[in-house]
């Protein structure tokens, strides 16, 4: 195995990344306010920002799912018990006293173990959850008739709890990439798509000669 710099984040998953962030910022930001947290935007204005950004949030992730499967990327949140104990013990004691990631990426696993459960995780539990809720609220008015009063008000609950989820997900998220040698280390791949990757042979000598400006 070879370590190489590699275009690890393609340019559709960094837009893709960092549209996410910004939508789920929003909806954070305007869920807030139609719960009465804050008092910044006016209910009228919090409710229609809230109800587009989480229409953009929806076909970006319909698209980006297609991406995914048709790239084959979804590889890389296949989950693993494959040193999954030695990266649960870094992040729990490690990473307190200094010692060296575990983890190494690689060509088709840039996600650790505990990054892969965790991000799929997300994908098939939070995200789905958030989307039936959110869009049985929204869609409310041809549904209730037939339901009790109190309908409503659970989807309401429900839809809020999986989003105070996503909201420590996103706090987590965001303190992991503090820690570890360097922010910098953690932030640029995200930024300019470029991390150090071990490479076999074979991936090494098809980068090179089929994608030679995907590694440096």
């Amino acid at each position: 195995m070879t370590l190489r710099r590699i275009m690890l984040f393609t340019r559709f998953e960094r837009f893709w990344h960092w549209t996410q962030m910004v939508l789920i910022m929003t909806l954070l930001f305007t869920g807030f306010g139609i719960h009465g947290f804050h008092h910044l935007l006016s209910f009228k204005t919090a409710v229609s920002w809230h109800t587009g950004s989480a229409l953009a949030l929806l076909l970006l992730w319909i698209f980006a799912i297609f991406w995914h499967l048709t790239t084959g990327t979804w590889r890389h949140y296949v989950p693993t018990t494959n040193g999954l104990l030695k990266v649960a013990k870094f992040y729990a004691f490690g990473i307190f006293k200094g010692e060296r990631h575990p983890y190494r990426k690689a060509y088709w696993r840039k996600h650790n173990p505990l990054q892969a459960i965790s991000y799929l995780a997300l994908k098939l539990f939070l995200f789905p959850a958030i989307w039936i809720s959110g869009i049985l609220y929204l869609l409310y008015s041809f549904w209730g008739g037939a339901a009790s009063g109190d309908a409503l008000m659970w989807v309401a609950v429900i839809h809020t709890a999986f989003a105070f989820a996503i909201a420590a997900f996103v706090i987590i998220h965001v303190y992991l990439i503090t820690t570890g040698t360097s922010f910098k280390e953690h932030l640029m791949p995200m930024i300019n798509g470029f991390d150090e990757v071990e490479l076999s042979e074979e991936e090494e000598a098809y980068l090179e000669r089929d994608e030679p400006g995907h590694i440096e």
